[in-house]
């Protein structure tokens, strides 16, 4: 069981190209690639029992500053992270453009 969200770690798993929280015997991720100087940002995948708890945000967060640290524009097919750019309206400067609408 996860105790503090503020302990977790994310971790850049390059060689599967995801964000990644893992804990006990699971992972939570959002899977990306790259095209030119843009970073895709597909969805955000959080184990069932660990939902609500604030991972998906800590994962966004983590891709969002990724993308802003790299000077890559962001592609948010995630309908999560594109809700929660149009909610923090400072990330939308970041944005090539939304993919879906939310």
């Amino acid at each position: 069981m996860i105790e503090n969200i503020q302990d977790v770690q994310v971790v850049n798993n390059e060689k599967q190209r995801q964000f990644e929280i893992r804990f006990n015997d699971s992972v939570a991720m959002i899977p990306y690639n790259f095209r030119d100087d843009m970073i895709a940002l597909f969805h955000t995948e959080v184990p069932d029992e660990y939902r609500g708890k604030g991972l998906g945000t800590k994962l966004a967060l983590y891709a969002l500053n990724y993308a802003k640290e790299h000077q890559l524009k962001i592609l948010p097919y995630c309908p999560f992270i594109a809700k929660y750019i149009k909610e923090h309206p400072e990330w939308k400067q970041y944005v090539k453009h939304f993919i879906i609408s939310h």
